[in-house]
């Protein structure tokens, strides 16, 4: 793969799961580690991505309020969100992870709706205060500069102690054989918290994304009760997890 190939390679592969890790690319490019970095030096010189230890972020974690026109698939992240706004209903005390799903997801939340949002995600908190009638939860802790969320054993206890009506989680990678995955430990960590303390969980995730997977995997297929992409539902690659039993939308 030419240089060009590989950090045009790269660059997708950040804004798609906005964290990457150096030691992943080297495997799947098939490089050694010293030319990713690099290759993520010159991308960051160019002002492409943030390097960071290990990696390197998407653009939009340089920002709390990111333009939604610099998101990465906005239109079918919007799309996606329009969805789960349906699923929402007053009173119902609600988790969420971060990410650029879920931001758009706290955009959009009409103003009449009244509700509970907890979460650890500082630019998802931030839109949801702009919302008259929904209460918002801060879970407190340790604030992963990475993620901008809250992480760390403080934060689990406290989510332990919720009996939420929805997670709405995040996605970064899923696919049947895997399930959920992630490539942050410390967000993993939180997102399975979150699940356990949910009745249902609901996963927002480009197309893109699917039949994908990451080193760490947050939860098996049969853990999340509904999917919802971009995708009419009954396109044939969602078929596997309808086969699943889960609600696809």
């Amino acid at each position: 793969m030419l240089k060009r190939e590989r950090q045009a390679y790269i660059l997708h592969q950040v804004n798609l799961h906005n964290k990457v890790l150096s030691s992943s690319l080297s495997d799947e490019i098939n490089v050694s580690e010293d030319t990713i970095r690099r290759d993520l030096q010159e991308l960051a010189d160019e002002g492409k991505i943030i390097k960071v230890h290990g990696g390197a972020l998407s653009q939009s974690f340089n920002y709390i309020n990111y333009p939604s026109n610099k998101i990465y698939s906005y239109t079918h992240k919007n799309s996606i969100a329009q969805k789960v706004v349906n699923l929402i209903k007053d009173g119902m005390f609600i988790l969420t992870t971060g990410g650029t799903t879920i931001i758009e997801l706290a955009r959009i939340l009409p103003p009449q709706l009244k509700a509970t949002f907890i979460s650890g995600s500082i630019p998802a908190v931030l839109e949801y205060l702009h919302h008259p009638n929904i209460d918002v939860i801060l879970i407190g802790d340790k604030i992963s500069k990475a993620s901008k969320i809250t992480v760390g054993g403080d934060a689990i206890a406290r989510i332990r102690q919720i009996k939420a009506d929805l997670c709405i989680l995040g996605v970064n990678s899923i696919d049947v054989k895997h399930g959920i995955t992630d490539n942050d430990w410390d967000v993993v960590q939180i997102k399975k918290a979150m699940i356990e303390s949910a009745q249902k969980t609901v996963c927002m995730t480009i197309s893109e994304k699917i039949n994908s997977f990451q080193p760490i995997q947050v939860c098996q297929i049969n853990e999340i009760n509904t999917l919802v992409t971009e995708l009419s539902p009954d396109e044939p690659v969602l078929q596997p997890y309808r086969d699943a039993g889960i609600e696809v939308l």
